[in-house]
């Protein structure tokens, strides 16, 4: 292969694009090609949750050849939840930073200021398409269509099934979301995700793609075919795993008919693949237990945890043409760096410089293993509240140790520090050696004073530094009346729910008259419907057995406020469980 690096340094890229064109011949065009990405995400799918990690309940033939033929970062962590991992997945930037720290409650809601590596790709000439779960925003400014993807195909809210979503929706034949019209397609959810993906490939072959492939597999509900099922069921698995490992058994089979498809359409040896999970897997037991019953290569923890077995993850990267198949490769490395080493490999510069990243691009690593790589710490934290709270279950990751604050039950939320007890958190903290201790078995902390003192030192700065810019208090904005989404529908996904009267945060970008239309569950009796915005209100009587209701012509001045709208019956309110805002 023929490249010319010192030409590059002396001459300006339009200047050495002006000499290949007419200089030289197709064939160095060819060579100097930017590759493809595509990044595979899956959903609740945990460390051990792979046939190559030791796993010998589950077959994953596929992705165990994938892992032969690519290079795998063995600490690679994430968030552990997955809104936080997509946030930082997609900008590089820790999620306290982009606004996206939680799973709803208006907190899964991406900053529209943020920059995706979509937008970046998409403004240097790939075409760029999502496929599967976004869960970072489901309205305008902040949809897959606004934030870089011009071909998008998703489901909404968190999952199919979820409040957010088309009521009875399924993984069978289900309503998604078609460059944001809803379209009810034939098949498995999995099935089409991965078909449309590979059919956007084949369309876009001869031109640079960038392909979300964010698969809702294997969250919950477990709804899979029951051929993928049986033969876990067969083995005697018990229930719950038998139908996570058939969700699991048709990724792999999907995986497969990606690499299949892309050798057939001559993209494979320049086609980077990456194959990740966003958090550890989903059980129904205490979250930070060791488990007899679903493996996970002895790591402690699952979803929603901060010990190992919530945030560490399968991670694999191939590409050919640079990267050497097989290599294993210890270094720490997480969510955060994934857009800053697609950048680096396609040859891209982030478009607003003066954006903090707080990854690093792992491509010096991939081509030399032994490449001199700077020490670095890798800050995680669960924020199940309005805001992010210091000391508050996190944990502090360096290449050989492992700072953790747990909480008995990760999911609790706190709605203000006053309720800690600030000493007996710190009093909390735990510190494993993860090289020699990788199951988190062993507290070293007692043992240990100054390296627990320097961590949570690092941690405070971080924090401190992640939490300065954004007003939690005042999440992004769902627009109402704006030109690109007009009708606006919201719904109690996107509540927020941490007033007496949960509502939505909007902003109404053009004033004028509103046509409201709520849904909500089968009144039982006569109520009263109420919407506000603002100093604005109006209600009207709801007969017993009524699941709609439409406000024609409400009039609402430009600006930012609280929407809310509520059923009222006596002393009891109840949120609707959606709202269509139209501007008439």
């Amino acid at each position: 292969m023929l490249s010319y690096p010192n030409l590059r340094m002396l001459i300006p890229m339009s200047r050495i694009i002006s000499i290949i064109t007419v200089f030289l011949c197709p064939l160095i065009i060819c060579a100097t090609e930017k590759p493809n990405v595509m990044l595979i995400l899956t959903d609740d799918q945990g460390y051990g949750d792979v046939g190559f990690h030791g796993n010998t309940e589950l077959s994953t033939p596929n992705l165990d050849r994938l892992a032969e033929e690519s290079a795998e970062f063995t600490n690679f962590y994430v968030q552990p939840l997955c809104t936080p991992t997509r946030a930082a997945l997609l900008t590089g930037r820790y999620p306290e930073r982009t606004g996206a720290i939680e799973v709803n409650y208006g907190r899964s809601i991406i900053r529209e200021d943020e920059t995706t590596i979509a937008e970046i790709l998409k403004a240097a000439g790939y075409r760029t398409g999502i496929f599967g779960k976004w869960h970072l925003g489901d309205n305008f400014p902040v949809r897959p269509s606004d934030k870089g993807f011009e071909e998008c195909l998703h489901h909404t809210a968190g999952g199919i099934g979820q409040a957010g979503d088309p009521p009875g929706n399924s993984y069978f034949d289900p309503i998604l979301r078609h460059n944001n019209v809803p379209k009810k397609y034939e098949g498995y959810c999995n099935d089409i995700f991965f078909r449309e993906a590979m059919d956007f490939a084949e369309t876009h072959k001869n031109e640079q793609f960038f392909i979300y492939l964010a698969t809702n597999l294997p969250h919950l509900p477990l709804q899979v075919a029951e051929k993928y099922v049986k033969p876990y069921r067969k083995y005697g698995v018990n229930e719950i795993n038998a139908k996570t490992y058939g969700m699991i058994a048709n990724i792999d089979e999907n995986v497969g008919f990606v690499m299949k498809r892309l050798k057939e359409l001559d993209l494979v040896e320049n086609t980077i693949v990456i194959f990740l999970s966003d958090n550890g897997p989903r059980t129904s037991r205490q979250k930070n237990d060791l488990y007899p019953d679903r493996y996970n290569a002895g790591l402690r923890g699952t979803k929603s945890s901060i010990y190992e077995g919530g945030i560490r993850v399968p991670f694999l990267i191939r590409w050919p043409k640079k990267i050497k198949a097989g290599a294993k490769l210890p270094h720490i490395a997480a969510h955060i760096d994934i857009l800053p080493t697609n950048l680096d490999a396609c040859g891209v510069k982030h478009i607003e410089e003066e954006r903090f990243i707080d990854g690093r691009s792992l491509l010096p690593l991939l081509g030399d293993s032994d490449y001199d790589w700077p020490g670095r710490t890798l800050f995680f934290q669960h924020n199940a509240n309005h805001e992010p709270l210091m000391y508050s279950h996190f944990a502090v990751r360096s290449q050989r140790y492992k700072l953790v604050q747990p909480l008995p039950n990760p999911r609790d939320p706190v709605l203000d520090i006053g309720e800690y007890d600030i000493r007996a958190q710190l009093g909390n903290l735990e510190l494993y050696d993860i090289e020699n201790d990788p199951s988190e078995t062993n507290d070293i902390a007692d043992s240990n004073p100054g390296r627990v003192e320097s961590m949570v030192g690092s941690y405070e700065n971080w924090y401190r530094d992640v939490t300065a810019e954004l007003n939690y208090w005042d999440p992004q904005r769902i627009y109402l009346g704006a030109p690109e989404e007009n009708p606006t529908q919201l719904s109690r996904f996107d509540l927020q729910t941490m007033t007496r009267l949960p509502y939505w945060s909007a902003r109404v970008i053009r004033s004028g008259r509103y046509r409201f239309t709520l849904t909500f569950p089968r009144a039982a009796e006569d109520c009263i419907a109420h919407v506000r915005f603002g100093s604005v209100q109006v209600s009207q009587p709801i007969p017993a057995g009524t699941t709609s209701c439409v406000f024609d012509s409400v009039r609402l001045p430009s600006g930012d406020g609280r929407l809310e709208a509520w059923l009222k019956n006596g002393l009891e309110s109840e949120s609707v469980n959606f709202l269509v805002a139209e501007y008439r």
